[in-house]
């Protein structure tokens, strides 16, 4: 099985900062990360095709993406950014759409987590915004922390029609070892039908040295909420790097999975037919038709 890595960045510093890489425990990846650098890695994982996420809220970096796609046959697909409170989010999902590589274009992403405001999914202008992105037959990424889990709940509720997919699960306090009140909203975000969830970027929310055992707690919430249908693996790559290797964060996401007790079709689908389902086979307009 050819595995689908859901999850994972680019950036050339020397094109434009990543302004949050900050403090000492990012120095290691305060620096370009390519696809040359990841090649060899997916090759060595069985990853035969990736999706590349947006990291900063600006225009020119979604057409970057979409031409590095356009030219690199193991990127399938691209979640790039736009403003979603502007009035013309139609017109700017259609111009990306018409670049070289706006046919990979399978998703949008906004920074939520850096939003001062906890409720701004369910502001009317943003809500106006995932409505153009669902009408585009794209995806709609969350990047948010816990306690804006509630929103997006609301988001998903008030917009049927899109599929949103919860990155890095989010964010839950594995460092602490509490549970709720992140459980509870992510089972409620779970409830809506038209909701997705990574396995993924989790190591950068644990203490350090932190082994299966930590992390157990958290998959079982996870799959049990979502899943195995509607969770997909993600390497996180290069933000995993400060803590684990690419390799080694694949090795704990199998490694959970199977504490779990999946059968293959349920690992399948988790590490491969899942985002090839949400992002590649039909995305908003029936990726998740007959999925619960």
């Amino acid at each position: 099985m050819n595995l689908i890595d859901a999850h994972h960045h680019v950036w050339d510093l020397t094109v434009r900062d990543q302004e949050w890489i900050t403090g000492p425990e990012l120095a290691p990846i305060r620096r370009s990360f390519g696809l040359d650098d990841l090649r060899p890695l997916a090759a060595a994982a069985g990853v035969g095709a990736t999706i590349v996420v947006q990291t900063v809220c600006v225009p020119e970096e979604t057409p970057e993406l979409l031409a590095l796609a356009a030219s690199a046959p193991l990127v399938a697909g691209v979640v790039g950014w736009t403003d979603l409170t502007a009035p013309g989010v139609a017109d700017a999902l259609a111009r990306l759409r018409a670049l070289p590589g706006g046919e990979r274009l399978v998703g949008i992403r906004h920074q939520v987590q850096g939003e001062a405001d906890p409720d701004w999914l369910r502001r009317p202008d943003v809500l106006r915004g995932l409505r153009a992105v669902a009408a585009a037959g794209l995806v709609y990424d969350l990047v948010v922390l816990p306690p804006q889990l509630p929103a997006a709940a609301y988001a998903a509720a008030a917009v049927p029609e899109l599929v949103f997919v919860l990155d890095h699960a989010g964010k839950p306090p594995i460092a602490s070892g509490a549970l709720e009140p992140w459980a509870g909203a992510l089972r409620a975000l779970a409830g809506r039908a038209n909701t997705v969830c990574k396995l993924s970027g989790l190591v950068t929310e644990a203490a350090p040295g932190a082994g299966q055992a930590e992390f157990a707690p958290y998959a079982r919430v996870i799959l049990d909420a979502f899943g195995p249908g509607r969770t997909m693996y993600g390497s996180d790559w290069p933000v995993c790097l400060p803590t684990a290797g690419y390799l080694e964060v694949l090795d704990l996401a199998a490694a959970l999975v199977a504490g779990l007790g999946l059968d293959r079709a349920e690992r399948a689908a988790v590490f491969a037919a899942t985002a090839a389902r949400v992002y590649l086979d039909g995305g908003a307009n029936g990726g998740m038709r007959g999925t619960h």
